[in-house]
This record gives C-alpha cells, structure tokens and sequence, in this order.
C-alpha cells in the first residue's frame, strides 16, 4: 500500500531531514529507542483506562462506581497518554518518513488512529457521560467497537517493524 502517492517524495526526504528526523535516526544512539519506549508506555496507558471504562461499559468490574465516574477520572489519564503518544509518534515518523509512506501497517495505523479518536470524542463520550444509561445494548456496542479500534491501532502499529 502507498499511500504516501498523493505526497512528493520530497516531502518525505523533508521530514527525515528535519532536526527531529536527522536527531533520532543519525545522531543520537538512543533517541530511537527512548522515543519509541516512551510511546508504548503512553500507549499502553491510553489501552489501560480506555480498557477499564469499556469494561465497565460491558458490565465488568467497578460496578460500585457508574460509568461517568470512572470515565471521569481516568480521562486525563487517556488524554495525557494520547498527547505523548502523537508527540513520540510524530517524533519516530520523521526519522524514517520515506520507508512508512509506502507501509501497509503504518497506513492501517493511522486509519485505526483516526477512528478511534472521532468515535472516543462524539460516540463513547455520550455513552460514558453523566447521562449515559448502562447497560444498554447501545454502551455495550460501543465498548467493543472501541476496543477493536484501540486495539487495532497497537497491533498495526506493532505490525510496522515486520511488514
């Protein structure tokens, strides 16, 4: 898959030029390393309390609280992963544009991304919100179609070292 066919290839070669792409592939050891273990670690965050309010949404676990409430307090958390996600992401994207402009994974990635975050920001947010009805069918959707979609983004994303 290129996707990367609607973009000049300079673009590209721009991006791996660029101080961060130069940094991480050329001139740092380890900047690579770091940057992509810092971007799994927010990225498991951002799998974990996505997991656990679609847990709940499920009706698994933390039946105490309501949905609203964990949802709550776990948002930052999710939103805080989410935001060094993008950033490493971008940071690892610039140290090898040229190769992922034509990666099957990397494109699916990014379409997985895409979904995931215009489904959490107007479809989950109404079902774990503090109007939200539990239990419904509705929730119950809604929790898996966000876990197939979080989840999806990791395997893809594991899938760009080896495909």
């Amino acid at each position: 898959m290129n996707f990367g066919r609607s973009l000049p290839p300079a673009f590209f070669k721009w991006c791996e030029h660029a101080f961060i792409g130069t940094f991480i592939q050329r001139q740092s050891m380890w900047g690579f390393a770091i940057t992509e273990t810092i971007h799994i670690i927010a990225l498991s965050i951002l799998l974990g309390s996505t997991l656990v309010v679609d847990l709940r949404l499920l009706g698994y676990g933390m039946k105490r609280q309501s949905v609203a409430e964990i949802s709550g307090i776990l948002n930052p958390w999710t939103w805080g992963a989410f935001l060094v996600t993008v950033i490493t992401g971008i940071t690892m994207y610039d140290s090898e544009a040229a190769r992922l402009s034509t990666s099957g994974p990397f494109f699916y990635k990014i379409v997985f991304l895409l979904l995931a975050v215009i489904f959490h920001v107007t479809i989950h947010r109404k079902m774990t919100g503090p109007n939200a009805k539990q239990g419904t069918a509705t929730a119950k959707v809604a929790a898996c179609f966000s876990l197939v979609c979080w989840l999806a983004v990791a395997l893809a994303g594991r899938a760009i070292a080896f495909l």
